[in-house]
Formats: structure tokens, C-alpha cells, sequence
């Protein structure tokens, strides 16, 4: 077995948006892994949230991902 990571990225953060976000993929296998929020200096608001999953997957041939396939290679 091995970890699979999803985030999440939220550009409004409110109450209800974390509460979808969270209900949404959980319910999809996902467990909540944490919550990461951006702040702006003149604001005590965040104004972003990055919201971590995890899931364990059996491992098989070819489950590997690289950072091209992932999208982020050059």
C-alpha cells in the first residue's frame, strides 16, 4: 500500500466552502489530512485555503508517477 495525496485549492474561504470541500471528499474515500490558509497582511481574513487528503492505494506495476506526467516537469 501506498499514500495518495489530493489538495485542494479554495479561493473563498468561508465556513460552508471548508465544510463542501471536506464533506465532498471524504465521502469520496479521502480522509482530511489538514488545512493550510494564506493570509494577507491587511486582512485577518484568509483569503486562500489549501486543503489536504489522503488515501492509501494498493501499490501495482506502473503506479508510479513522475513529475512530467504529474504536470510538473519541463
Amino acid at each position: 500500500m501506498s499514500l495518495r495525496y489530493k489538495f485542494v485549492e479554495l479561493s473563498t474561504v468561508t465556513d460552508e466552502t471548508l465544510e463542501l470541500c471536506v464533506n465532498e471528499w471524504v465521502a469520496a474515500g479521502w480522509v482530511l489530512d489538514g488545512i493550510h490558509f494564506a493570509m494577507r497582511d491587511s486582512s485577518r481574513r484568509p483569503s486562500m485555503a489549501f486543503v489536504a487528503f489522503v488515501r492509501n492505494t494498493p501499490d501495482g506495476p506502473g503506479d508510479g508517477v513522475s513529475v512530467e506526467r504529474a504536470g510538473g516537469g519541463e
